[in-house]
């Protein structure tokens, strides 16, 4: 197998783990085609010193397309619309066939034809859930990685985010219950491009924070010896969650104009009484997120990756690429156990959200003027919590994991309370009031667990290696949260309960918290990546 790297200035005693210019790298990682030794080569490259600096222009446009990538249309509404429709097409098990799931009398079971049986309604979101998790895994293990060569990741993101474009504008011709079943198509290809946009969007953070006038001068300063290692890497530190914390920041605040933009619709009588106003808001969504998320393919700087080795093809490397990553594992224990850990609690969180998400449609009878009150009191406590988390952060300079830690202790506390409700309908979301306090909860605590989620990731990731492992980060977030939602479809199926998924839930979510609480080492996980993204150099 031949490979061609890129060329560029690589600087003497690449093995020490101190050297700064590691940020600057960028690698090829090539299973050997032979397999006479089963063995990975890992090729490393060094990027142009030249590489474009970070522009005003290019930094808000990175900003405005998360600000307009909120997940109300794919991740919310949608799924409602969905569920709703589902919901009006079924029938009530206890009355039977031809009975209505929304009925005044109505046993609170809902079922659909499915196969030679049928399935409840629940089931069936829980698993268009699990099959969207499934092909998100599949693309990003088979052309996630692929996006640190050239300028395919660019592209990459571009093509999925005009897919979910398109899906959201296609749910206009979901009208009728007896669409339910494109419903479900739509909402599972929609629900797979939103993920998708969401990593390749991520994958592109650890480059752009590199290159902020603010890291660049950080590096000539340790460079210089003006500054120590420790303190480099705490002010880095601060500068990608700076980064990160904004970004989070303004897709809240995108959430928050979403929602009252859809308030103008919802609210006066001639379009909220139109039996296609739930359709206008989703598009309406869409093109918010169209007019704010196009300039970011304007004004992103060219900084492309080394060119693709001969002989290897786009759908090819990322499979040889996470399979020689995979082999690092004993030289960056810490960053596989995160990705171990995160794995797991990722999958508990996203599946917990999902079911409380079907317990509030049910209650709220799929009304989506309710919907975005609901949301607009999260996305506000979540702007609030963003910028408080930041300000404590930096104020106090307290590290990454110690922020992520009191996130984590609310993501395990969600699971708990919805458990509670199988024993009683007083608590456990089964009530009004729970809903509206679970929503502004989760604004104040889990907007900051994404952000600060995703700085861990990127401060245990080897300098260089951005897509590769944020692939493998972004794989840990979506392959996890195919197995919740099977796992509780299949509870719920066999119990008729929605409830008793959540003691699965709060085990995942607590044995994950434990694993980053006591086992991952940030510090040291941080120095392992840069000394073993040196020695591929060396």
């Amino acid at each position: 197998m031949s490979t061609e790297l890129a060329t560029g200035r690589t600087k003497p005693g690449a093995a020490d783990a101190k050297n700064p210019d590691i940020s600057d790298a960028r690698s090829e990682v090539l299973s050997d085609a032979q397999g006479s030794k089963d063995k990975a080569q890992v090729l490393v490259a060094s990027v142009d010193k030249n590489e474009p600096l970070v522009t005003r222009k290019e930094l808000w446009s990175y900003y405005l397309y998360y600000n307009g990538d909120n997940g109300v249309g794919p991740l919310g509404y949608t799924q409602t619309l969905f569920q709703g429709l589902a919901t009006s097409a079924g029938h009530d098990p206890i009355a039977g066939p031809g009975s209505s799931c929304t009925a005044s009398n109505a046993s609170g079971q809902c079922v659909l034809p499915w196969g030679a049986g049928t399935k409840s309604v629940a089931s069936i979101v829980l698993l268009a859930n699990g099959i969207s998790f499934a092909i998100m895994t599949a693309i990003f293990t088979t052309i996630g990685s692929a996006g640190d060569y050239g300028t395919f990741g660019r592209w990459l993101l571009f093509v999925v985010t005009v897919v979910c474009w398109a899906a959201q504008y296609a749910c206009m011709a979901l009208t009728s219950p007896s669409r339910w079943q494109p419903a479900m198509v739509l909402y599972i290809v929609g629900f797979v491009s939103y993920g998708a946009t969401l990593v390749f969007y991520a994958a592109a953070f650890p480059r752009l924070a590199r290159n902020t006038p603010h890291s660049r001068k950080l590096r000539d300063k340790y460079q210089n010896g003006e500054i120590s290692a420790e303190e480099y890497e705490k002010e880095e530190s601060l500068e990608k969650n700076r980064i990160s914390n904004i970004s989070t920041m303004h897709s809240n605040v995108g959430y928050v104009v979403t929602c009252a933009l859809n308030l103008a619709l919802l609210l006066p009588p001639a379009t909220a009484n139109s039996p296609l106003v739930d359709n206008y808001v989703l598009a309406l969504d869409n093109t918010y997120w169209v007019l704010l998320g196009i300039w970011w393919f304007i004004y992103q700087l060219p900084r492309p990756g080394p060119p693709l080795p001969k002989g290897e093809h786009y759908f090819t490397i990322g499979w040889k690429q996470i399979w020689a990553a995979m082999k690092t594992y004993k030289h960056l224990p810490y960053t596989f156990v995160y990705l171990v850990a995160y794995f797991l609690l990722a999958d508990g969180l996203n599946t917990t959200g999902t079911l409380v998400t079907i317990c509030q449609n049910a209650k709220f009878s799929f009304s989506f003027l309710t919907l975005t009150y609901l949301g607009l009191s999260q996305a506000i406590t979540s702007t609030i919590s963003t910028l408080g988390f930041w300000y404590i952060q930096r104020y106090w300079k307290i590290s990454t994991k110690k922020m992520f830690v009191v996130t984590n202790v609310v993501t395990i506390f969600i699971p708990l309370w919805g458990m509670i409700g199988i024993w009683t309908d007083k608590f456990g979301f089964h009530n009004v009031w729970e809903f509206w306090a679970y929503n502004i909860i989760f604004g104040l605590f889990q907007a900051p667990y994404y952000a600060f989620s995703q700085t861990m990731m990127a401060e245990l990731s080897p300098p260089g290696f951005d897509n590769m492992f944020f692939g493998l980060f972004g794989l840990s977030n979506r392959a996890s949260s195919m197995v919740g939602p099977i796992v509780v479809q299949a509870i719920i199926d066999n119990t008729g309960n929605n409830w008793q998924g959540f003691p699965f839930l709060l085990a995942l979510c607590s044995v994950a918290s434990l694993i980053i609480w006591f086992v991952v080492d940030v510090e040291k996980g941080r120095r392992a990546a840069v000394n073993w993204a040196s020695s591929q150099r060396s």
